[in-house]
């Protein structure tokens, strides 16, 4: 391009040469000539045409690497070098969304209103995949316009007010002693859901902080998951708290045997860690997967990754997409715990220069006040009804 833009100055560019005295004569005119690369290149025009030229050649290099300038974007600003496969949706609007989905199962009238809350959520930070609900159609016919129970008017709500799509199912339950952990297995039926290329399912007993339809756009692979961060390395697991799915017959078919020979203390995570632990996609747990009693200090520096960082609970918050809460023996923030439970297992107040930080105390207390105000507002009736203690999952 450069070498073009040369050949077309010297080609049209002539100047008048002052002849000597003896070679011209009365009447004649001076001969023009091609002038010599240094005289073109010292040039006024030609200086403005090579910045011509620059800036086109600049512009071009910009149009066919945007793809390599984004992704060394995003890689510059991820908490986690795991995370460098997942992209931003940011300017996706190719991306045909009901292909995929965020299925939330649910067992009883508690993890209902948990499941609405999610949903809302979603409609918070914008979320554009669909949205469906997995619930035992003894709750309410999925073509119904109203209900006269709360179970049912919740459904209609999140199918009305949410865009969810009810989808009745048969609770899938097993001989266990917990009832709780044993109707888990229903989550897996997200492996059943092949009207989806794929499904984010996602426990309710969670607060969704930001929006992570990013995590759709991964790399292909039957299932992506993070690990068990609070556990590893002396246990390397998997979490199933957040599962992206590629539904398949051949996949169901898989966990649907696992489930039928499963012993009577195997739950979801057992079977999911069986077939999937050495080959499922790692999810970074920072920040998709944040347990609140990190936020009071438990398993610190095995959620930052590394010892040499300073844990800074304001800062992990801010990052974190997803938090689930778990601090056993702290009750579920649905269910009352003892107040005297609540203050014997709350984040300590420390000391900092000579000041006293209560921080982690207040984002953790302030975890649980938000959930039980959302759940009021969404749920309503459901919120003031006491239950027993069956919210002890991790």
């Amino acid at each position: 391009l450069f070498s073009m833009a040369l050949q077309f100055l010297r080609s049209r560019w002539f100047y008048s040469q002052v002849p000597a005295e003896d070679a011209v004569g009365p009447g004649f005119s001076s001969p023009k000539t091609r002038p010599s690369l240094s005289e073109v290149m010292s040039s006024k025009r030609f200086r403005g045409v090579a910045s011509a030229v620059v800036g086109l050649l600049f512009l071009t290099l910009v149009v066919h690497n945007s793809d390599r300038i984004s992704a060394i974007r995003s890689l510059s600003s991820s908490p986690d070098k795991e995370s460098s496969q997942v992209k931003s949706v940011a300017g996706q609007n190719d991306v045909d969304w009901s292909r995929y989905a965020y299925v939330q199962y649910v067992t009883d009238s508690h993890y209902l209103c948990n499941s609405v809350m999610f949903f809302e959520r979603l409609d918070h930070v914008g979320s554009k995949a669909d949205r469906v609900i997995m619930y035992p159609s003894s709750m309410l016919d999925s073509q119904a316009t109203e209900g006269d129970t709360v179970d049912a008017k919740l459904l209609i709500s999140a199918r009305d007010v949410y865009g969810v799509k009810l989808v009745p199912i048969i609770v899938q339950r097993r001989q266990s002693a917990d009832p709780t952990w044993a109707d888990s297995f229903t989550k897996l039926l997200a492996f059943n859901q092949t009207q989806y290329e794929r499904v984010l399912s996602i426990d309710s007993d969670s607060t969704l902080l930001q929006n992570v339809d990013d995590l759709f756009l991964l790399p292909p692979t039957p299932v992506a998951m993070p690990r068990a961060y609070w556990l590893y390395p002396e246990k390397e697991i998997l979490s199933s708290q957040i599962m992206l799915v590629t539904p398949s017959a051949d996949e169901f078919a898989r966990i649907k045997a696992k489930i039928d020979s499963a012993g009577k203390n195997d739950y979801d995570m057992e079977i999911v860690n069986t077939l999937y632990r050495d080959s499922a996609l790692i999810l970074p747990h920072r920040p998709y997967d944040l347990l609140t009693r990190t936020i009071g200090g438990d398993h610190t520096e095995k959620y930052l990754g590394n010892d040499e960082e300073v844990f800074d609970a304001v800062a992990v918050y801010n990052e974190a997409k997803l938090l689930h809460f778990s601090d056993w023996p702290v009750h579920k923030p649905w269910l009352d715990s003892p107040p005297d439970l609540v203050q014997a297992n709350q984040p300590k107040c420390v000391v900092n220069d000579d000041a006293e930080d209560c921080t982690a105390r207040d984002l953790w207390l302030g975890f649980y006040t938000d959930f039980r105000a959302r759940r009021k507002r969404v749920c309503d009736n459901l919120s003031s009804e006491k239950t027993s203690d069956t919210g002890r999952r991790s």
